[in-house]
């Protein structure tokens, strides 16, 4: 039997999921228990939802097994909103500025499982969030740039042009230091790789434009992605070529 249909069995059998979820969550660790999340999204009611994404950061700090419920009620309201229920969009930008960075990673997380259903809404509900501010921004780039949603063209496309457009604001920015931009910067650092795979052509000349910059932290996001074993995959010259251009600017 399958781990998640395992948990899938036992959550079926409890009246209250807290105390298994706590105790099987796998905080404080490195990794969250993933597997048991996603069964939990997939079972759970928007009742139990919200009441998961009540645990704010000073009731459940990172690491923590309260986290974990956090975690677990936005990546349910992912499978809700991706059953149609788009109101839930707000909440989860809300939750895309958390200070917890796996609350964050579970917004991507929601917001791909809309983009399983319906890759073009995932794409229109999600430039707002591309002009908004810097941790909206790395979900809008985060959920976006998942190889599976990239199959068709006409997606990549899209996701190229909201990633030339964020990476376009970096030229505005005043607090380069400031922590929030850093982790736009380093979801940046692998984003462009993603996309570009999925639409080579287009995705270098775009990446060529920003690797011509003078911009120290758009260097930095273009050298990052020139490290990433996808690209040199689909072009070894082209990607050594550049590493050498960048490397002595």
């Amino acid at each position: 039997m399958l781990k998640m249909d395992e948990y899938r069995k036992i959550l079926q059998t409890l009246d209250d999921w807290d105390p298994y979820l706590l105790k099987e969550s796998k905080l404080p660790g490195p990794r969250g228990n993933l597997e048991l999340a996603q069964v939990v999204a997939d079972e759970g009611s928007l009742e139990l939802f919200r009441r998961y994404i009540a645990y704010i950061a000073d009731q459940a700090p990172v690491n923590s097994p309260y986290e974990f419920l956090a975690f677990c009620g936005v990546v349910g309201l992912g499978r809700l909103l991706a059953q149609g229920n788009t109101a839930l969009l707000e909440t989860l930008r809300v939750h895309a500025s958390d200070p917890r960075w796996r609350i964050r990673e579970a917004v991507a997380m929601a917001l791909q499982r809309f983009g399983d259903v319906s890759m073009d809404q995932l794409i229109t509900a999600v430039q707002k969030w591309s002009k908004g501010i810097p941790l909206e921004q790395r979900a809008a780039a985060a959920a976006l740039c998942e190889p599976r949603l990239l199959v068709k063209p006409k997606h990549a496309k899209e996701v190229l042009r909201i990633l030339d457009e964020i990476t376009a604001t970096f030229e505005r920015v005043q607090n380069r230091r400031s922590e929030d931009f850093l982790i736009l910067r380093k979801g940046l650092g692998y984003c462009w790789s993603v996309a570009v795979v999925a639409l080579p052509n287009e995705g270098k000349m775009l990446m060529e434009k920003w690797l011509a910059t003078t911009d120290k932290d758009i260097q930095w996001v273009m050298r990052e992605n020139l490290k990433k074993a996808r690209l040199a995959r689909i072009d070894a010259e082209w990607v050594k070529m550049w590493l050498n251009h960048v490397s002595s600017v």
